[in-house]
């Protein structure tokens, strides 16, 4: 049975190609992304039939189209007065999606905060298949109601959870990530040995340990070293939303990106395509060489550099155009989680050490490689709490 419109279109945003249904009185239904093009006409095929007319989207959908448009592109746009054609929907359903569209942009409920809403915290189970039915998604922003103790929940979307995801990052809800199910690994040496050790080592650097508390680092996973290095490259020089939002378009442009463009849809990609999801020049030329020499196997696999040394893995790394040092630092401690990584050129590291030892100025590389010989094998954990020396510093100033 096929739903009442007068017409559909389809439209392109940051997460893929959406198709949208209107009648007289407002919009109907809103489609999400399939794997493909042809798929996601088909489900509006089957969900709405042939539709009656060709014609242009009448002013208040046009409307409501390129609202959509820019809230997916990372703009703050808000979709509250969006006419929608609730008569087909349940009087429990539409009391769930006003709730869902007073929750602001950048923000997230749960589904037991959306039932204590309506009255009655035992609803939220209601709340959430209210919300898994929801015909108009984005307009209704069902992916920003999570479950409790901060998990995602559902989603019915194609892409599931990694599409609610992606939506929240470009929408600033949550910390950029890549886009993968998979819950962040435990790191691969012991955590409270190493903090033993560094604070035995070192007393002025055990002071900022029992200061900033417990070593809380995770390693981050990734599917590939070319998506980990791929979206490295992406957040160079930008701001984390900001590149959230552009990392999240050029993902949107392939199949099934929700897992991180391959080396060879980059490499087919045409230029102005990756442009107009906001790439730099050279960040494009950074890509297209990081995706050549991934097919040529001059970068290390995921398997392969289990069994490299940290220096050879930034050697082999750093010789990506756009890829350097402090990068390649980057994906050893937080995606390798790698214990005895020390970037002595990351400005957070030294102003960090010139806080914990009451310098005058920032140190220079040598005296922070000979104080960090102190530290070994676990200057990674050292290196994190000179971080955490920086954001308790601004905390208590602020």
């Amino acid at each position: 049975m096929t739903v009442t419109a007068r017409g559909y279109a389809f439209f392109d945003t940051a997460i893929g190609r959406c198709g949208i249904a209107w009648s007289d009185e407002g919009i109907v239904a809103i489609q999400l992304p399939e794997s493909n093009e042809r798929a996601t006409k088909a489900r509006m095929l089957r969900r709405f039939g042939e539709p009656p007319s060709q014609a242009d989207p009448p002013a208040p959908v046009q409307a409501a189209i390129n609202a959509m448009v820019a809230v997916l592109g990372g703009e703050p746009r808000d979709l509250a007065e969006v006419p929608l054609d609730l008569e087909d929907v349940a009087p429990f359903q539409a009391r769930v999606y006003a709730a869902a569209r007073a929750i602001p942009l950048g923000t997230t409920r749960t589904y037991g905060e959306i039932a204590a809403q309506l009255g009655d915290p035992t609803l939220a189970r209601s709340v959430g298949q209210a919300l898994g039915r929801n015909p108009f998604p984005i307009v209704v922003p069902c992916h920003r109601v999570t479950a409790a103790n901060g998990k995602m929940g559902g989603f019915s979307a194609k892409g599931g959870v990694a599409t609610k995801m992606r939506m929240l990052t470009i929408e600033g809800a949550m910390a950029p990530t890549l886009f993968d199910d998979a819950e962040p690994n435990e790191l691969p040496f012991d955590a409270d040995a190493a903090v033993a050790h560094i604070k035995a080592a070192d007393p002025v650097l055990a002071g900022l340990i029992d200061a900033a508390g417990p070593f809380t680092l995770r390693r981050q996973t990734t599917p590939s070293i070319f998506v980990a290095l791929t979206e490295a490259i992406v957040y160079q020089q930008l701001t984390a939303k900001a590149a959230a939002t552009i990392y999240a378009r050029v993902c949107a442009l392939f199949p099934h990106g929700h897992r991180g463009p391959t080396p060879e849809q980059i490499l087919r990609a045409p230029d102005e395509k990756l442009r107009g999801a906001g790439l730099s020049r050279n960040k494009l030329l950074s890509l297209q060489d990081l995706a050549r020499r991934v097919i040529a196997g001059e970068i290390p696999t995921l398997a392969e550099v289990a069994d490299m040394d940290d220096d050879e893995i930034v050697e082999r790394l750093t010789l990506v155009r756009g890829i350097g040092r402090w990068t390649a630092e980057m994906l050893l401690i937080f995606r390798l989680g790698r214990p005895d990584v020390l970037p002595v050129d990351d400005y957070g590291i030294r102003k960090g050490f010139a806080l914990t030892y009451d310098l005058p100025e920032l140190p220079d590389r040598a005296a922070l490689e000979a104080q960090g010989e102190r530290w070994r094998p676990f200057r990674t954990v050292a290196s994190w709490y000179l971080w955490r020396a920086v954001d308790m510093a601004v905390t208590q100033s602020s």
